[in-house]
């Protein structure tokens, strides 16, 4: 015998405003409140619509997650199909061989202190654009924590098609008080192990170092990433050597490359926190 699940009521606007912000799974830093989830129906809803919210961060999704869940343990309702839904994606991030592209905001602690409450919509507009040339360019969001996205790529080609995107994206942008926004961002090549958790392996911390020496506005990439890409570089692009450098935790040198284009900034100071290698030793 089948159950029969009652309909919805629909919230009017002053129901909704009278509910606190404990009923909605997700509310968003300028304070807008979705997914009702204090009563059953609402909780089926949410659980159905969940994949349709575009959610500012990784961890913002996370939290609507377990308030999610925890509303329907709490209404009885075993969520097996959504739980489902949640995993898949991690099922198809690429294997094997991939390039990691990471991006970071330049100088994020003096935009926040000069931004305020500016700051975190501001964050949210940059998370966007960088997924939107992810995805054209055919890449896959890993992750997003404070002011950094994390992204992978089956093709080297693609992910450095993505990076030059987001850096042009970036010098369009209209931001916030005539501020000069940049992001700096690293591509690495890699062969790291897929859990359930992401992934896991040197090559991720390698990509990470690599993208945090750069610059805002500059794009660097490993003798990895360049070995896979320097066959096929669009047109205007040169990759130019800016020698072997030690980075903190990893056990060799390596050669960073800084990649170059006409509509692009390509004077940068010396690596941050990476140590040269001098050619004679």
């Amino acid at each position: 015998m089948s159950t029969i699940i009652p309909a919805m009521a629909r919230l009017s606007a002053k129901e909704r405003a009278q509910l606190p912000d404990s009923a909605f799974a997700y509310i968003d830093s300028g304070g807008r409140r979705r997914l009702p989830i204090h009563d059953a129906a609402h909780v089926r809803n949410a659980l159905a619509r969940f994949s349709q919210v575009a959610f500012e961060d990784e961890a913002a999704r996370d939290r609507a997650r377990g308030r999610l869940l925890r509303a329907a343990k709490k209404h009885g309702i075993m969520p097996i199909g959504f739980i489902n839904a949640q995993l898949e994606p991690q099922r198809k991030l690429p294997k094997g061989h991939v390039t990691f592209l990471l991006t970071d905001i330049e100088g994020s602690t003096e935009l926040l202190a000069r931004l305020g409450d500016r700051y975190a919509p501001l964050l949210a507009d940059i998370r966007r654009l960088v997924r939107a040339a992810v995805r054209a360019a055919g890449g896959r969001e890993v992750s997003a924590r404070g002011d950094d996205v994390f992204a992978v790529f089956e093709l080297a080609p693609a992910a450095l098609e993505g990076a030059l995107a987001i850096q042009r994206d970036m010098r369009a942008g209209d931001w916030p008080g005539g501020n000069e926004v940049r992001l700096r961002i690293g591509l690495h090549r890699g062969r790291p192990a897929l859990t359930e958790t992401g992934y896991v392996g040197l090559s991720v911390h390698a990509a990470a170092r690599i993208c945090f020496a750069a610059h805002g506005g500059q794009i660097v990439m490993s003798s990895a990433a360049r070995g896979a890409v320097v066959e096929s570089l669009p047109d205007g692009v040169v990759l130019s050597s800016l020698g072997a450098w030690r980075f903190h935790g990893l056990p060799e040198p390596m050669e960073i490359f800084q990649v170059e284009a006409p509509d692009l900034l390509s004077e940068f100071p010396p690596l941050r926190s990476a140590v040269p290698v001098s050619r004679s030793g």
